[in-house]
C-alpha cells in the first residue's frame, strides 16, 4: 500500500515508473527552469524598475494581478446560461479593442488603471485629439460658421466621398440655398446652422454624418482584409473636416482647455504634441485665415498659461510641439515647410521641442529620399542659431527590408531622439542594440496600430519583443479621436497592455509610465550631450527631468497606497507592506 505522501499516486504509475512532480530530480529540473525564466526576465527593460519597488508598491501589484485573474473568469469569457443564446462576439482578454471597449470600461482594472499617474504623453497627433461630436457642437454655436462642399451633397454616395469643409464667414453667399440638393453650386458657403437643420434626418444625423466622416467607425476597424492602404484613405480624409472646425480661434481655444482637463483627468502632465502645420489658421472674426501660424502658437500659449493658473491645472507640467511636416512634400514644398518651422521656433522657443515627418510611410518619401533637404535644416538650424533636433516616425509599417522599413536605419543614423511606433524595430537584432546603446525610446501605440491594420489585437503586438530585448518605451494614443477611442488620455492603452501582455503587470505599466517622464521634451533647447546626460542620470540627476522623476515616484507611491486601501480583499497574507 502506497504512503500517504504518495496515496494520490496511481498503481499504474508505479507500475509504469513514471516520475512525480515531487521527484528530486524533477524538482532540480525546475529550479533550473526558473533561473533560467529569472534570467530572461533580468534582461527586460523594465527589470531595474522592478527591483526598485517598495514592498507596498510589489504588493499593489500583487492585487492588480489577482483583479486581473478575477475579471478574466468573469468579464472576459462567455459562459451564457442555458436559457441563453450564444454570443456573437467571443470575448477575451486582450480582444480587439473595439469589440473590448465597452466591458473593459466596466471593469476594476480599468477603474485602476485610471487612476494611476501616466507622466508624459509622447506621441500625440492634437489634429486628432478633439472629438469631433464636440467640434460639431462647437460648429454650431458659434456664429458665422458655414459648410462648404466641392459638389451637390444630394445622396448618400455624394455624402461620403464629396470633400467638405468648414470657415467662418461674415457674409455667407449661400444662404437661403441647399447644399443638399442639385442646384448646389460647389463652394458656395451655407450657414452650418441651417446645413444641419436641413439635412435629411434633421440636426442630429447630420452631427452623426460629420463624426462618421472624421472617425473610423468600429466597423472600419474591424475589417482588416481590405489592407492598410485602405484604411490609411479614411484615415487621411478625417483631417482636412477636423482640421477646418478646429481652425477657428473661438474653437481652437475652447477646444485647447477641454483638452488639457482631458489629459490632466487622466493622471498625465505633460504632453510633446505633434500638428501637421498644413490647413490655415483663421483669427476671430477674420474672413480670411493667416499666412503663417504664429496666431495659433500665440492663442495655444496664452490657453496653456490660463489652464495651468486653475485649480485643475495645477500640477500641469505644460506640454510642448514637435513640428511636423507631411513626408509627401515634394523638395520646395518640403524646404518652406522647414522655414517656417524654424520662424516659430524663434519666435516662440520654448514651445517648438522638435521635428518630425507624418503621413503613411508606405506612401510617402523614404527618410533616405529626404536626406539632402534634413541636412539642409540642421544647417539652417545652426546659421538661425536654434536648436531642433529631430522625433521621427519610423517603421510603422508590415515591410521587412523595403524602403519604409529602412526608415528605421535612418533615423538612428540622423540622431532621433525618439521613434514614433518603431513597429517593424523586432525585426532588427542589431537595430535594436543601437536603440539601446543609444538610448533611444521608441514610442509605442497599440490600438492605433490595431485600428490601423498592422496587427489585428494587441496579442499579436510584437511590443514585448522589444521590452523583453530591454528596449525603453512608452504607451502613447496617437490619434484617439479619429480611431474612435472616445476620450482622450492613456488608460484605453494601458489598459490593453495590461490585459494582453501577461509578463507586464501594473509593475510593467508603472515602468512604461516612468520612462515617459524620463524622456519628454522638458528643456527644448538642450543639446544631444545635455540630453544624454538627463536620460542617463534619471531621478539622480540635478536638473527638471530629475525632478519630476521624483515627484512622479511620489505620486506612484501614492497611487500605489490607494490600491491596498480601496481592494483590501484581493490582499495576501503572503503580500509585504
Amino acid at each position: 500500500m502506497a504512503s500517504d505522501a504518495a496515496s494520490d499516486i496511481s498503481d499504474w504509475e508505479i507500475e509504469e515508473g513514471l516520475p512525480q512532480h515531487r521527484d528530486p530530480f524533477i524538482q532540480k529540473y525546475y529550479e533550473g527552469r526558473e533561473a533560467l525564466i529569472e534570467q530572461e526576465k533580468a534582461q527586460r527593460s523594465d527589470s531595474s524598475f522592478r527591483q526598485s519597488l517598495t514592498p507596498l508598491a510589489t504588493a499593489a501589484c500583487a492585487i492588480v494581478s489577482r483583479i486581473r485573474a478575477e475579471e478574466h473568469q468573469t468579464i472576459w469569457t462567455d459562459n451564457p446560461a442555458d436559457s441563453e443564446p450564444m454570443p456573437v462576439v467571443n470575448h477575451y482578454p486582450g480582444m480587439m479593442f473595439s469589440l473590448a471597449k465597452k466591458r473593459m470600461e466596466q471593469s476594476k482594472t480599468y477603474q485602476i488603471v485610471r487612476r494611476m499617474p501616466k507622466g508624459a504623453l509622447l506621441h500625440a497627433h492634437m489634429d486628432a485629439m478633439i472629438d469631433s461630436d464636440f467640434l460639431v457642437d462647437q460648429v454650431l454655436a458659434t456664429e458665422g460658421m458655414v459648410i462648404q462642399a466641392s459638389q451637390p451633397l444630394n445622396s448618400a454616395a455624394t455624402r461620403e466621398q464629396t470633400s467638405v469643409t468648414f470657415q467662418y464667414s461674415k457674409s455667407p453667399d449661400g444662404t437661403g440655398s441647399s447644399i443638399w440638393s442639385d442646384s448646389y453650386t460647389p463652394g458656395t458657403l451655407i450657414p452650418a446652422v441651417a446645413a444641419a437643420d436641413s439635412f435629411p434626418g434633421g440636426r442630429e444625423g447630420f452631427k452623426a454624418w460629420i463624426v462618421s466622416r472624421s472617425t473610423i467607425t468600429p466597423e472600419e476597424s474591424l475589417d482588416h482584409h481590405h489592407g492598410i492602404d485602405a484604411i490609411w484613405k479614411k484615415f487621411g480624409s478625417c483631417f482636412m473636416i477636423l482640421g477646418s472646425m478646429f481652425r477657428y480661434e473661438p474653437i481652437f481655444r475652447a477646444s485647447l482647455q477641454r483638452l488639457f482637463r482631458q489629459l490632466r483627468d487622466d493622471g498625465l502632465q505633460w504632453a510633446d504634441f505633434r500638428m501637421a502645420f498644413v490647413a490655415k489658421y483663421w483669427k476671430e472674426g477674420c474672413v480670411s485665415p493667416e499666412e503663417g501660424q504664429e496666431g495659433l502658437f500665440q492663442a495655444f500659449d496664452e490657453e496653456l498659461r490660463k489652464f495651468q493658473a486653475t485649480e485643475e491645472g495645477k500640477g500641469w507640467w505644460g506640454c510642448r510641439f514637435i513640428w511636423t511636416t507631411l513626408r509627401v512634400y515634394g523638395k520646395k514644398e518640403m524646404v518652406g515647410h522647414m522655414k517656417q518651422c524654424i520662424a516659430v521656433k524663434k519666435a516662440f522657443p520654448n514651445l517648438v521641442a522638435g521635428y518630425d515627418l507624418v503621413g503613411q510611410e508606405d506612401l510617402g518619401r523614404s527618410l533616405a529620399d529626404l536626406t539632402p533637404e534634413l541636412f539642409w535644416f540642421k544647417k539652417r538650424c545652426m546659421e538661425e542659431g536654434v536648436n531642433i533636433p529631430f522625433f521621427f516616425h519610423a517603421g510603422e509599417c508590415l515591410g521587412d527590408g523595403d524602403t519604409t522599413d529602412q526608415n528605421l536605419f535612418d533615423a538612428i543614423l540622423l540622431g532621433t531622439r525618439r521613434i514614433g511606433h518603431g513597429f517593424s524595430l523586432y525585426k532588427h537584432p542589431l537595430l535594436i542594440e543601437l536603440v539601446k546603446q543609444k538610448k533611444i525610446l521608441i514610442e509605442a501605440c497599440p490600438i492605433s496600430n490595431e485600428v490601423l491594420r498592422l496587427t489585428s489585437s494587441i496579442k499579436s503586438h510584437p511590443l514585448p519583443a522589444l521590452l523583453a530585448r530591454g528596449v525603453s518605451v512608452a504607451l502613447c494614443n496617437d490619434d484617439p479621436a479619429v480611431l474612435g477611442v472616445g476620450k482622450n488620455g492613456l488608460t484605453h492603452d494601458f489598459w490593453q497592455a495590461l490585459q494582453g501582455w501577461e509578463n507586464l503587470g501594473l509593475e510593467g505599466l508603472g515602468s512604461l509610465a516612468e520612462n515617459s517622464v524620463r524622456y519628454a521634451a522638458f528643456e527644448p533647447d538642450q543639446d544631444s550631450k545635455e540630453w544624454n546626460k538627463d536620460i542617463r542620470d534619471g531621478k539622480y540627476g540635478e536638473g527638471i527631468r530629475a525632478a519630476r522623476i521624483r515627484e512622479w515616484t511620489t505620486q506612484w507611491n501614492e497611487f500605489c497606497q490607494w490600491i491596498i486601501m480601496e481592494f483590501a480583499e484581493y490582499a495576501s497574507d503572503q503580500d509585504e507592506v
